[in-house]
């Protein structure tokens, strides 16, 4: 049989994996052998959990056993063949946890199942009442719900840690979330069980890492709040009574002083122990049963007895010492305990009195202890805050008699069975404090001690005080483990296993203040003890210490003290047990280190003595074992076991997860972890021991000087930043380890986070360099002997590379060594997966950048070193300007193998490379000093060029720089090579990053640098900042000179060219001016905008840096006596040509020639008062002839002599027809004298000729097509052509692509249909074919986009046409006399941009010509006036082309004129139309004598027909009417036309049905209606209308259908002004 179970064993061990092997033994040091017991498994085991007699073991692929005693199950499985927890197939399970007697697991979905012992709560509600609910036989799926959001959703839970009698849940949120019973929940609450998991409030809005359940305590490792991060929880600040002040907080983490417990929480608890007792094995004796029970004592009388709940039996003192050390040695069960139907307290009132009696009596008590004994008198006791009192027998006896019968005197552990606002409970709580339970920072202080009442927490909630905007990640910002940490603890703490210096209990978390700042990444709790794992591999314990699970023996041991380990030992994982401790450490060996400190395994023989006793305990305290272990020691197996990946303690039992594969990833992941773990230990060493004295030491800066101190602080701040990463990395790679086989290699941070080690690495290197430069190891080292004295010795510890005198440079050098070991440590991972997987890739190439990098700062140490020695060398007061911390010396010619080509025989010139700059230094001869002068030119604007060889063997190379070139010769060829090399090398480095050097010959001909002129000439003293081409200034860029001027814009081969802004300070004004627009040469070319310092701001033309062609400028302000716009020509600076001047303070327009800044010539004047004035000018004055005439038509003819001054023949016409003739001399508005003829027009003469001929305007105005020649010059010259239709065509095409994809470039902000419109204008279309009626509407809709386009020069010219229109026919000047001169204007507009489109579209014919295609054209010509077929001909119009793009621009200004023109006629005209409008639609009929057979009998409303009555208005044909109100929509006189006509076939379809046969007008009956249809419109300003029309409509239309139909209107317009009409 053995043999068969031997040889199956064989069997399985030869299939179980080589990963994820599980180890179990039964804790004791290496006192005796250990074997530990290998579970055969044939999955790997990914996570193993303890609880005090079981524990669960998760498997690859999620699945769940269970091995020990499974007392809900009634079970005892061992380890070698755990049970398989078949309810959680189907459920991938990635955590299970143990609690002191029940299970947890965590599903992949953050799901949570429990079961085991419930008597607590701790598995939450279960299906059934409470009672039936003792114990959960299967997992049960346990829901966490957040029912503070709307609606109430699940919380997803990634971690899970258990207690004896509670749980804790960390969600995804890092909220932390709590259920079971007792103060370790850390809830709001008095009430216990809580069943349904709750919130920690006290921790909500604070991020919590990790969580860990000791038996009644509770720890969490929560991430420090940045001291101003808002969402740090603040303590909520009331006025309350005394009662509040008494129990109010001291601390800023909440009350730190503990609190007492009542006695809902003891009883409950001494219920739970009872149920716990039921579910033991039968095979435990009663005896053992009470042993372990906290609730004991002696019982005397077989009546009823009940004892306090959190009270004690203790012996008096004459009572036999041996007694005395174990109370509880002669106790058993409470029968009032053990029955749940009964009470726990049968008649409070008198235990009420007891109490009272016993609140009179001191609360004090002194009891020696021998040192070595329990930490505490808590810990004989049941509880972990009790109040300790020492009432008399006397007292006890008469009171207590019926009840309770006590063997000795009976102290007091807690206040019961009391309320909150009982008085004596407060005169306790507020006269006297236990001495047990004083702090021992307090200990020989007075004063009032404060505590929290139970289950009321001192503070507002922080969730209820304020909303946190978003919630914590679970890494820090950069994606590492944040080492920004603090341990929080709750719960009992009779042992010191909270950590706060006291053994009290606290209900709400509290923060462990002497470990804030410590880096603790991991917290472990053991039973009552607890453990902090920090990132420099440090293990810090509290808590019990009867066996020597704390590793040392320092007291007190109620605050974390360091465990002791041996030197050179690095702790990186942590697991306590009941009485014992695990740490997995590294020390020299690749393989991990196993470490044990508690209590020893005890001999064999008394093995068996103990093992009933020792089988299962409930006591809150332990016992002190009799052999124990205090300093972690080695245990010798674990060399046997290949790579450790994680330890667990629980109960009396250890356990570690193993890889027995010693080479490979596992391997290699392992050694980079030590590595990085050794290296951080490093850091802080060399942090704490010599670079934060230092920081700290007052006198550093003096001693280092300013430049040094500065370096300094850089040197301790990129230090710091690699000491964070590496510890952050650290740590990283010691989660990795922990679940090695769960994860993957790729998301190691040293691949993932790759740039960001690199910046860390290269900062740290660069910083070191310059401070090396600098010569700060020198004044370092000195400061160093200073300030560490005896400690100096410590830093030879820390020099890796040397020995002997610990030198800083190669101490601060040292972490260049790292990358070395990454790029050793990637190649062994590389090799570990083949070359064609994605893994192999990765690892690849970052092995390959780390060996990079590692190259790139060696080689910058070297620099740095040489550099230093250079300096050294070189020393001097002349060489301190030169010496940068950023400089470093590539090469130099000391030794004349380089000189300057020209030089003299006796002049001496050295040349010094550095990485920044060449240095020209022209030493004296002979050398009195280093050098007497020296030019320094950046390598970044250094343009290296290598000349041929000559006959002579020259070998030269030609450095181009900004403001000088200059030739160097070398001795040899390889002389010349090599400073080829290192020019180009540096050159490249600098543009590109890579300073891998180039081809020599081969840098960058176009760069981006700055630079300050130091030269003569126009950019002296000036800082560029911008492109560079060969030595000279080329591209965009920013040029600042010191007088203020700044230039941003484009330049070319050295000289402003190209499109700019330039600001220009007036030191007299203390003003700036501004230019916007285009350069040449270096001066202001072309088209732009000049606001100068005075106010003025000129839009328009320059040349040579003057105003030259068109251009608008606006001067003054409106409250300013100069204040007046000026558009027209510009020559040299000046107006000259034609030109519009609006003097605003005058009130006059000025609209005509000038010469010279003056006005000479012919022109227009026009005030706001309605003069209007033509004539001649001459030296800016009214000279010659010239025509006045005043708003009531009074005209005066003759000679002016000055501004509205006449002098001279004239005549002199009256309103109503009286001439005065003579010669007249005065001024126009203060009165004339005349001398000459007065003649009054008869009241019956006809209307004279000659008045008209008199008043005839236009005799002395500028031509229209003389009239803004400048305009359209500059829409040529754009076009690239010098003068007008002369030019080459194709450049002009050219120059607008080139305009149009220029605009595209620098303007981002357009919309996306400006975008598509610039890009169809960039396609230069077909212009050189003949045009036809296929090709005439692209042409149209090109021309439609262009002139929408201002970037476009159509569009331009459109745009500056529509501004000088504006400018001449409106404001307040706007005269009706100007309307002939505006239709003329339009009309030569029309004219000149024709010949624009032509030159474009040369295959356009001349106006009024024949297109010789299809019939279809946009001008209808109809001869035939009402024929059913009318033949059409298509013609070019110009005005039909071009009207179109120009005139609804135009339209206000004109249409404003036509109206103004005719003011009289049309308020006749609409006083006719409000008349006849009163009438009915027949009677408007009948007046008007249409025919009774045109007159409409029906309407339509909503569908329906009706007949039309005799008082019916407004519905005789409506749809011919509406038609004809659309005219004054339109712009162009061809869509006014084509109104009318619609108007027509309307009114034609309205009359056609009512008629037989074939109908066709006849003048006769189409008149009297139309005139209908005119009246019923009601067409405000018709009379304009019609004159747009009539002066501005197609030549080629006038006789033609359309024609007629304008008549028709025309006709009945004028019907309606006679007199016959009314």
């Amino acid at each position: 049989m053995e043999s068969k179970e031997h040889s199956f064993a064989e069997e399985a061990a030869s299939t179980l994996p080589k990963r994820g092997l599980l180890h179990i033994w039964q804790s004791g040091g290496p006192s005796e052998p250990l074997s530990p017991e290998r579970v055969l498994l044939s999955q790997c085991v990914l996570q193993v959990a303890l609880g005090e007699h079981h524990g669960l073991l998760l498997a690859q692929g999620g699945h769940v056993y269970s091995f020990g005693e499974l007392l809900w199950r009634g079970l005892s499985v061992p380890p070698s063949a755990p049970l398989l927890e078949v309810s959680l197939r189907g459920t991938t399970v990635v955590h299970v946890a143990c609690g002191g007697f029940h299970c947890g697991a965590l599903s992949e979905q953050g799901g949570m199942y429990m079961w085991g012992e419930n008597t607590a709560g701790q598995c939450g509600p279960t299906e059934g009442d409470a009672d039936s609910n003792v114990t959960v036989a299967d997992p049960y799926p346990l829901a966490v719900v957040d029912n503070e959001v709307v609606p109430p959703s699940m919380v997803r839970i990634v971690d899970l840690a258990c207690g004896r009698e509670h749980s804790l849940a960390l969600s995804a949120q890092n909220e932390l979330w709590a259920w079971g019973s007792g103060c370790q929940l850390g809830l709001v609450t008095s009430n216990f069980p809580v069943w349904k998991p709750q919130k920690v409030e006290h921790l909500a809005g604070r991020h919590v890492i990790q969580v860990a359940c000791g038996a009644y305590h509770s720890l969490a490792l929560v991430r420090c709040l940045h001291p101003e991060n808002p969402n740090t929880p603040k303590p909520q600040e009331r006025r309350g009574s005394q009662r509040d002040e008494a129990f109010a907080s001291d601390d800023a983490h909440y009350c730190p002083l503990g609190v007492e417990l009542t006695e809902s929480m003891t009883a409950e608890a001494s219920a739970r122990r009872r149920s716990r007792q039921r579910l033991w094995p039968a095979g435990i004796s009663h005896e053992s049963q009470a042993h372990l029970c906290p609730y004991s004592c002696s019982i005397s009388d077989n009546k009823e007895n009940v004892l306090l709940a959190g009270t004690e039996i203790e012996p008096d003192e004459h009572a036999d010492p041996l007694t005395q050390t174990d109370s509880c040695t002669t106790s058993y069960p409470l029968p009032a305990l053990t029955d749940k139907k009964k009470p726990a307290l049968p008649n409070e009132l008198e235990l009420h009195n007891l109490l009272q009696k016993l609140s009179g009596h001191s609360l004090e008590m002194q009891h020696s202890r021998r040192l070595g004994d329990a930490d505490s008198l808590s810990s004989q006791t049941s509880d972990d805050s009790y109040v300790s009192s020492t009432p008399s027998n006397e007292l006890l006896h008469t009171r207590c008699e019926n009840y309770l019968t006590f063997s000795d005197v009976v102290r007091s552990s807690s206040l019961v069975g009391l309320e909150e606002g009982s008085p004596w409970k407060k005169k306790i709580m507020l006269e006297h404090k236990s001495s047990s339970l004083k702090d021992i920072n307090q200990k020989g202080k007075t004063g009032t001690r404060r505590c929290s009442l139970p289950g009321t927490p001192t503070h507002a909630t922080p969730r209820r005080q304020q909303h946190f905007s978003s919630k914590p990640s679970s890494v820090s910002e950069d994606g590492l483990p944040s080492l920004k940490t603090e341990v929080w603890s709750w719960g009992r703490g009779s042992e010191g296993q909270l950590g706060h210096g006291d053994q009290l209990a606290r209900l709400q978390p509290l923060c462990i203040k002497c470990l804030t700042g410590e880096e603790v990444i991991k917290v472990a709790a053991g039973s009552h003890h607890s453990l902090a794992l920090t990132a420099q591999c440090q293990v810090y314990s509290w808590g019990s210490n009867m066996c020597g699970q704390l590793g040392h023996v320092n007291s007190p041991v109620t605050v974390p003290q360091q465990a002791k380990l041996s030197d050179g030992l690095r702790a990186w994982d942590v697991s306590a047990g009941q009485s014992h401790s695990l740490l997995l450490a590294d020390g020299e060996c690749d393989q991990p280190l196993l470490l044990y400190c508690g209590q020893q395994q005890e001999p064999r023989s008394k093995q068996s003595e103990t093992s009933c006793r020792g089988a299962r305990s409930c006591q809150r305290s332990p016992n002190r074992a009799e052999s124990y272990t205090v300093r972690p020691t080695l245990m010798p197996f674990c060399m046997e076991m290949g790579y450790i990946s994680s330890v667990c303690s629980g109960g009396q039992r250890c356990a570690l997860l193993a890889n027995h594969i010693i080479i490979g990833v596992i391997s290699a992941i392992h050694e980079l972890a030590s590595i990085e773990r050794r290296f951080y230990y490093w850091l802080s060493s060399l942090r704490k021991l010599l670079l934060m004295p230092l920081f700290n030491k007052e006198s550093a800066c003096p001693s280092l000087g300013d430049p040094c101190t500065r370096l300094f602080l850089s040197l301790y701040k990129s230090f710091v930043h690699l000491s964070i990463l590496i510890g952050q990395h650290s740590t990283s790679l010691t989660h990795f380890l922990h679940n090695v086989l769960r994860r993957d290699v790729a998301s190691l941070h040293l691949l993932t986070h790759i740039q960001h080690f690199l910046d860390i690495y290269t900062e740290y290197c660069t910083v070191v360099g310059d401070f090396q430069v600098m010569g700060g190891f020198q004044l370092l080292h000195k400061l160093s002997l200073e300030c560490l004295g005896s400690k100096q010795t410590k830093l030879f510890e820390l020099d890796l590379s040397v020995s002997g005198d610990a030198d800083l440079g190669s101490l601060l050098y040292w972490p260049l060594q790292q990358l070395q070991q990454y790029n050793r440590v990637l190649l062994k991972l590389e090799a570990c997966y083949d070359v064609l997987t994605t893994e192999y890739q990765y690892l690849h190439q970052s092995c390959v950048q780390y060996e990079h990098l590692s190259a790139i700062l060696l080689r910058r140490k070297k620099e740095a070193e040489v550099t230093f020695i250079f300096w050294k060398t070189h020393s001097g007061k002349n060489t301190e300007g030169l010496r940068l911390p950023q400089r470093r010396v590539l090469c130099e010619s000391s030794n004349r193998t380089l000189t300057l080509q020209g030089a003299g025989r006796f002049s001496n010139h050295w040349f010094i490379l550095f990485n920044d700059a060449l240095v020209h230094i022209q030493r004296a001869t002979p050398p009195k000093s280093l050098f007497s002068t020296h030019r320094v030119y950046p390598v970044n604007l250094l343009w290296v060029k290598p000349l041929p060889e000559n006959d002579s063997g020259c070998y030269a190379i030609k450095m181009s720089c900004p403001e000088e070139t200059f030739i160097l010769v070398a001795s040899t060829p390889q002389e010349k090579n090599k400073w080829l090399h290192f020019l180009n090398q540096e050159v490249d480095r600098v543009l590109s990053g890579g300073g891998q050097g180039s081809s020599p010959g081969i840098t960058a001909m176009s760069r981006t640098a700055s630079y300050t002129f130091t030269g003569e000439g126009q950019f002296k003293d000036a800082q560029y900042t911008g492109s560079w081409l060969a030595g000279r200034v080329h591209g965009r860029g920013t040029m600042r000179w010191q007088d203020g001027r700044t230039y941003t814009g484009n330049f070319k081969n050295g000289l402003e060219d190209g499109y700019g802004e330039c600001m220009i300070p007036d030191k007299l004004l203390n003003k700036a001016g501004c230019y916007q627009g285009h350069w040449r040469d270096g001066k202001i070319h072309g088209f732009g905008i000049y606001r100068y310092a005075t106010g003025e701001v000129y839009e328009g033309c320059f040349n040579e840096g003057q105003r030259h062609g068109y251009g608008m400028l606006r001067s003054g302000k409106m409250d300013k006596t100069s204040s007046g716009v000026f558009i027209g020509q510009w020559v040299c600076d000046k107006r000259t040509g034609y030109g519009v001047y609006d003097d605003i303070t005058r009130g006059e327009k000025y609209i005509g020639m000038w010469l010279d800044d003056e006005r000479h010539g012919s022109a227009v004047v026009v005030t706001q008062y309605s003069v209007y004035y033509e004539g001649n000018f001459r030296e800016n004055k009214m000279n010659g002839l010239g025509l006045l005439v005043s708003d009531d038509d009074t005209a005066f003819h003759g000679e002016f002599y000055e501004d509205w001054t006449v002098n001279g023949k004239g005549i002199l016409s009256l309103a109503n027809g009286d001439t005065l003739e003579g010669h007249f001399s005065g001024e126009w508005s203060a009165g004339l004298k005349v001398d000459g003829i007065y003649t009054k027009q008869a009241a019956d003469e006809i209307e004279d000729k000659d008045r008209n001929n008199f008043l005839r305007l236009g005799r002395y105005v500028v031509a229209a097509d003389e009239r803004w020649v400048c305009v359209f010059d500059e829409c040529w010259r754009r076009l690239g052509c010098d003068v007008a239709d002369r030019g080459e065509r194709t450049t002009a095409w050219e120059n607008i692509a080139v305009c149009i994809s220029s605009a595209r470039q620098h303007s981002p902000d357009l919309s996306r249909y400006q975008s598509k419109v610039l890009e169809c204008l960039e396609c230069i279309p077909h212009h050189a074919d003949a045009v036809t009626t296929t090709n005439y509407d692209n042409i149209r809709k090109y021309l439609a986009k262009a002139c929408e386009t201002p970037i476009h020069p159509l569009g331009w010219l459109v745009e500056t046409l529509v501004t000088v229109y504006r400018m001449t026919y409106l404001g307040v000047e706007s005269n009706h006399r100007l309307l002939r001169e505006a239709v003329k204007e339009v009309q030569a507009y029309v004219k000149h941009f024709y010949s624009i489109v032509r030159f474009l579209f040369p295959g356009l014919p001349d106006d009024g010509s024949v297109l010789p295609d299809t019939p279809i054209s946009p001008c209808r010509i109809r001869y035939s006036s009402f024929t059913e077929e009318p033949s059409f001909v298509s013609v070019v119009s110009c005005s039909t082309l071009l009207l179109p793009l120009l005139l609804p621009q135009l339209y206000q200004p004109l249409f404003m004129l036509y109206c103004l023109h005719d003011e009289q006629q049309e308020a006749q005209y609409w006083e006719r139309i409000l008349r006849l409008n009163k009438q009915p639609d027949q009677s408007l009929l009948s007046f008007l004598g249409v025919q009774q057979k045109f007159w409409p009998m029906w309407m339509s409303v909503l569908g329906e027909k009706k007949q039309i009555v005799s008082s019916s208005k407004d519905v005789s044909f409506g749809c011919a009417v509406e038609t004809l109100q659309q005219i004054s929509t339109t712009f162009t006189p061809s869509e006014k036309l084509l109104v009318i006509q619609n108007t027509f076939e309307e009114l034609t379809q309205e009359i056609k049905p009512t008629q037989d046969g074939d109908f066709l007008w006849c003048m006769d009956d189409l008149l009297p209606l139309f005139l209908y249809i005119v009246l019923r419109a009601r067409i405000r300003n018709l009379g304009a209308e019609v004159s747009l029309i009539e002066d501005l409509m197609d030549p080629n239309v006038q006789h033609g259908e359309l024609g007629l139909m304008f008549t028709t209107l025309k006709a009945c317009y004028m019907q309606i002004q006679m007199e016959s009409m009314i």
